[in-house]
């Protein structure tokens, strides 16, 4: 196993900001422009109105994740590509209209993630109405919308009153004004993924499946994740960081510390979008402008050959489990997001066909890193395995994994006898807010100006 630490972060020359572009069939974000608040772009683009910054510091944050093999994923049966309230005095309710979110009020549970009281009786289980959150307006939206149509089927099958709810289009406000009492989330990649919408549903007291606010954060940024893996001892491949300010002979100086072939690909994104595998010198300049624009920090990855796997984990805590892992084996080796989504030309195979021994090692590896992130309901670990030492190496972590017809984690769900209709369903009986109940508002009478 591999203790290498990080080799370091630079400044970047090419200054494209942390814009996104959309794969090939993406809808266009409709709300992209912005004016001079940058914080109220941002708010904007979450569907949320104009965005003031709280000077409350205690929700928890952070930003994070992965790269590499990432969510190979097929259509599942049937599914198809696709205000305000007003306020009482208390600083909880003020924080909630900061976001346009209406008075929020806060649930009194205990602490930790946690179920919230169920709602009303649906074919034996008691969710009440339920949010699929599709979409959005990441580079990602494409296949976002598919998993959410997969998903929402699948809770109506099982009797579940859910409704699509597309953040690029709706006031995620609504929520609340409408009732629903859970949100499945099926969004990917930024604002959805990365602890965005998760903080504005812990405001909304609407708990929702997957990671909370910081290990959602934390798993979107690949650096940040290789730092909290390299200081619990988990191995990863060595990288370079490079941003602003780096020059082209830097850049081309990169290949002296990690070797050829490598991987250059944004720090923030998913589904292989972006990612190069650079094989000489030339091709660093033009993989690293080409990943900048979809990112401001580039990451540049040691390039491991061997074998290509992928391990969901389900579950909280000491509770996760890892399910069977998949070999994934691409043509050319070439898991792009094209041979991920749109052909039938990669191979998934589970049982994965590993030397014996090694798929309860990568399982073991698996869920140590998804707890040591953090994470909570669900998430896909990616790793490769070196040809020669086998030694395994953590690439990335997926916090909202695929649920489209070749996704991964319904794959192995299914090899270990689960259905798609009954992962859905334990993803959303897990469904959890991070925050501790802190109190309810006052009421008029009762200490509480009228």
């Amino acid at each position: 196993m591999s203790t290498n630490a990080g080799i370091g972060e630079t400044g970047f020359a090419a200054g494209p900001s942390q814009g996104e572009t959309r794969p090939p069939g993406a809808e266009p974000r409709g709300s992209e422009s912005a004016g001079a608040d940058p914080d109220g772009a941002k708010g904007r683009s979450l569907g949320l109105g104009h965005v003031q910054r709280s000077t409350r510091s205690d929700e928890r944050g952070g930003q994070d994740f992965a790269a590499g093999p990432s969510q190979g994923e097929t259509r599942p049966p049937g599914a198809e590509p696709r205000g305000s309230e007003s306020a009482g005095a208390d600083p909880d309710g003020a924080k909630g209209r900061s976001l346009g979110l209406g008075h929020v009020q806060r649930s009194t549970h205990g602490d930790g993630p946690r179920p919230v009281p169920e709602h009303g009786t649906q074919g034996g289980r008691h969710f009440g109405k339920v949010a699929v959150l599709m979409g959005g307006v990441s580079a990602e939206r494409e296949i976002s919308l598919m998993s959410g149509q997969g998903v929402l089927q699948a809770l109506r099958n099982g009797g579940v009153d859910a409704h699509a709810f597309d953040p690029a289009e709706r006031d995620l406000g609504e929520l609340r004004r409408d009732g629903f009492s859970r949100c499945f989330i099926a969004l990917h990649g930024r604002f959805g993924e990365d602890g965005t919408v998760q903080g504005a549903l812990e405001l909304l007291g609407i708990p929702y499946t997957g990671s909370g606010v910081m290990a959602s954060a934390i798993a979107i940024d690949k650096v940040m994740t290789k730092r909290v893996w390299l200081a619990e001892g988990l191995p990863t491949p060595q990288y370079r960081l490079l941003r602003r300010g780096i020059t082209a002979q830097q850049v081309t100086s990169v290949p002296d510390e990690l070797g050829l072939p490598l991987i250059v690909k944004p720090a923030r994104e998913g589904s292989s979008i972006g990612v190069f595998k650079v094989q000489g010198y030339s091709e660093m300049q033009h993989a690293v402008e080409q990943a900048a624009q979809l990112d401001a920090d580039v990451l540049c990855e040691q390039f491991i050959a061997g074998d290509e796997v992928t391990c969901p984990v389900i579950g909280n805590a000491d509770d996760a489990r890892a399910l069977p892992v998949i070999r994934i084996v691409a043509p050319a080796g070439n898991y792009d997001y094209q041979n991920k989504y749109f052909t039938d030309d990669t191979q998934y195979l589970v049982p994965s066909g590993l030397p014996a021994g090694e798929e309860e090692v990568i399982q073991a590896l698996a869920l140590k890193a998804y707890r040591v992130l953090g994470c909570r309901g669900w998430g896909r670990v990616d790793v490769m395995i070196d040809a020669q030492s086998r030694a395994p190496y953590l690439l990335e972590i997926n916090t909202s994994p695929g649920m489209t017809s070749h996704s991964l984690v319904p794959m192995s769900a299914r090899a270990a006898g689960i259905s798609y209709e009954a992962l859905c369903l334990q993803l959303l009986e897990m469904a959890g807010l991070d925050q501790a109940a802190s109190r309810t508002p006052p009421v008029a009478g009762q200490g509480a100006p009228a």
